[in-house]
């Protein structure tokens, strides 16, 4: 949603909450906005429709967990979705070309894997092993909410450098999913890797050496 519908959104929660006899708070309708901003208006209103015609549920007030639930889906449902379009994306892109997901915890996992190109060379006795630890990383992953991550995984071709040192543009990346959620996830991701590896600089190195024989020596 933009913020321009935010007026529209209020008068939604509102009238929901007055069919269970319930009234809305500045607080309550802060919570509410920040959970489902990045749905459509229109994906919002059904959510909750949908809760409303719950026989079960659908006796209650709706909480902010019930329409992200009915958006998104469970976290186990998402990461078998997320597999699926790996899965298809093995096969339809390669592991010779660039691929940017729509999902930044599908980068995450692939890159806990081993890289795009090891997984897109998994064996077919592998897959069930390779499908489980990859719904098991995207759920925690996806459970966590902010996390670091790769914004595009480089297939197996020459390394960016061999490319700028020639004045030649990387390859395009294939983009897998939605569009402009792919577009954003490559705009949002860090160049390296998510994990941060750095080496002490020397004259700490030679401190560290100083420390540890001056300990043996007293020893």
């Amino acid at each position: 949603m933009q913020q321009h519908e935010r007026g529209a959104f209020a008068d939604l929660l509102t009238d929901v909450m007055a069919y269970y006899g319930k009234d809305v708070s500045e607080f309550l309708l802060g919570v509410w906005w920040s959970a489902c901003e990045s749905f459509d208006m229109s994906q919002v209103s059904k959510a909750i429709q949908k809760h409303a015609c719950d026989p079960e549920r659908g006796q209650f007030a709706p909480k902010v967990a019930d329409v992200v639930r009915a958006l998104q889906g469970t976290s186990t449902d998402r990461a078998a979705l997320a597999w699926g379009k790996v899965l298809e994306a093995m096969g339809a892109v390669g592991a010779y070309t660039d691929v940017v997901f729509d999902d930044p915890a599908i980068h995450a996992v692939i890159e806990d894997l081993g890289g795009w190109p090891k997984v897109c060379r998994t064996e077919v006795a592998e897959l069930s092993y390779v499908q489980h630890r990859f719904q098991v990383a995207h759920k925690a992953y996806t459970e966590r909410g902010q996390f670091d991550y790769q914004r595009r995984l480089a297939g197996d071709r020459s390394p960016d450098h061999e490319y700028s040192s020639r004045g030649i543009p990387l390859p395009r990346p294939a983009l897998v999913g939605n569009r402009e959620s792919a577009i954003a996830v490559l705009k949002n991701g860090a160049v390296a890797g998510k994990t941060l590896i750095t080496s002490l600089p020397k004259q700490a190195m030679q401190l560290l050496a100083n420390t540890t024989t001056a300990k043996e020596q007293r020893a």
